[in-house]
This record gives structure tokens, sequence and C-alpha cells, in this order.
């Protein structure tokens, strides 16, 4: 039985006990000062942070899967987490995952109870077929929610990778797993209502642990996103804006090249930077595993060979 009272994420805040008695602006100021110190939290946690997205990265090149586990809130920004990789980076639907305790219904609606089942994780994580090759984030702002407890301890039976991340330090010790990421982000505005300051801190930690793992998989070519999909009128022109950008292209040439491309950014910039066609792009870029600065950076390196040698004949 959890021990809710000592919990850090049940406890009162002081700094709001008279909210309901001050006025809106007043009150919404409240809010304001207990959030400008969740990004301080956060910081502090940084290289748990770190070591996760190293972790996923790991997995993500090779056979593995990302999962995320969570109840509410946290099963909910999970789910946020995981749909946005795709038409982001052009991951594939499978890549990152997110599980909800109660499944589909609950991200609309609570499931009363659901997030109790300790096995409700395993269910989950078996019809998945998760392997060794996996890593399973467990999301739990109180950090004793049974449903990912019970997740992270399948995982762990299964030699996946696996991860914790928790606004609840006590909590943290108690439960087993690879890597511990602990926002301290304090109780919240109104005591135990972890979708704010929690939530807040647990959706900027995902987009880390997400963004940072795509960065070390080459999705992306400085800080464009190179690999997104471009599935409506927006990700269409934001494609041929970084491609106009990365090339110098006007608009119409840079339309005609992603067109030549069938729509995938990372091919067009390489057709056009070094100078090959889609067929020759695509296979120096599968080579490198999809990095187009490797790609680039091996075309240059065996020019200046060629060059050299040109030299050195004459």
């Amino acid at each position: 039985m959890a021990d809710w009272a000592n919990l850090l994420t049940e406890q009162r805040n002081p700094r709001s006990e008279r909210i309901d008695e001050v006025s809106t602006l007043e009150m919404l100021a409240i809010i304001n000062r207990e959030d400008a110190g969740i990004a301080v939290a956060v910081g502090k946690a940084l290289p748990a942070v770190a070591l996760a997205v190293d972790m996923v990265v790991e997995a993500l090149s090779g056979d593995g899967r990302l999962f995320y586990l969570g109840a509410g809130t946290s099963g909910r920004l999970g789910i946020l987490d995981a749909s946005e990789c795709p038409p982001t980076f052009r991951a594939d639907p499978e890549m990152v995952q997110g599980l909800i305790a109660g499944g589909t219904d609950a991200v609309f609606q609570a499931v009363e109870g659901a997030e109790d089942d300790p096995n409700g994780a395993v269910d989950d994580l078996a019809s998945r077929g998760l392997s060794g090759a996996d890593v399973v984030i467990g999301i739990a702002a109180s950090g004793v929610t049974p449903y990912v407890v019970g997740g992270l301890a399948c995982a762990r039976r299964t030699g996946s990778g696996t991860v914790l991340l928790t606004c609840s330090p006590s909590a943290a010790e108690a439960v087993v797993a690879d890597v511990k990421i602990v926002a301290e982000v304090g109780p919240e505005v109104i005591t135990g209502s972890t979708r704010m300051k929690a939530g807040t801190g647990t959706k900027m930690i995902l987009n880390m642990i997400t963004t940072g793992a795509m960065v070390r998989l080459g999705k992306t070519y400085g800080n464009f996103m190179v690999d997104l999909q471009p599935t409506n009128a927006k990700l269409k022109d934001r494609s041929m804006r970084i491609l106009s950008a990365l090339t110098a292209l006007p608009a119409e040439a840079a339309c005609a090249l992603l067109d030549a491309a069938n729509g995938e950014l990372k091919v067009a910039l390489v057709m056009k930077k070094c100078q090959l066609d889609v067929g020759e792009s695509r296979l120096l870029l599968s080579r490198y595993d999809g990095r187009v600065k490797a790609a680039l950076q091996a075309v240059a390196s065996t020019s200046a060979t060629v060059d050299n040698d040109r030299e050195d004949a004459a």
C-alpha cells in the first residue's frame, strides 16, 4: 500500500492556500509563479535525462522500440509525445508507442481503477511483443502508480531497458529501474493536481527524450527537421523552405526537386548537394543510416581524395 500522505506530489502548497480568496489576476499570478520553477527542476534532472536519451538511441538504432507507460495525465502525455514522432521525424509508428492504463478510451475519459492494476501494463506490453531490445519508460508523477510499477517490473524481467520518470523523490527510491529521472517540481497549486506542474515538467522531459534521440539518429540537419513527412500544406511549405535555406535554391526550383524526390527532403538535399539522382541519393543515405551530414562528408572526402590524386599525377 502506497504511503500517499508523504509523497511530495500530495503535499499542500503554502503559497496557494488562499487561492480561492484572491482576484482572478492574482490567482493566475500564483499559478504563474509556481510554473516559473519547473524549468529549474527539470534542469537539475538533465544528467539522468541524458542517460535515458542514450539508452533510447541505442535501442532505436537496432531493432528496439520505445514504450511509454502511464495512467491519466502521464499516459496521455506519453501518447502525445509518441504520436508526434512520425510526422516530425518520419519515424515508423511502431518505433515510439504510448500505452495508457485503461486503453484507448482512457485517452479521452478517465477509466476508474485501471491504474491500480499492476498486471495491466504486463498484458499491454505482452500484446506488443516486448523484447530485450526495447526500452520502457514508466511515467508516474507520484512514482507509485501500480500500472507503471508493474510494467517496469515486467520490462526488467524481459531484459528491456527501463526508465522511471517521476516528480516524487521518495517514491523513486523504492522503484527499480536502470535510470530514474526525478523532476522535483514541488507541491501543486491545487493539492495533488499533478496535471499542473508535474504534467508540465513531464512534457518538457518527454520532449527532450524523443527530440534528443531523433537528433542523435540523424533525423535533423542542424536544427532543421529534414526527415519530416509533408502530409499537409504547412509541412510541404516547410520542406520547401528548409531545402531553399540549405541549398540557396529559389522556391520554385526547390519544389521541383522535392517532387523529384517524392517529397523526401533528405533525398532532395543529397541530390542537390552531391549532384546525384534519386536512386543514388537513397543508396548513399542508406549506407550512412540516413544521416545526411555523414553522407555529405563522405562524398566531400572522396572528392578531395580524387582531386589530390589528380594533383599528384600531374
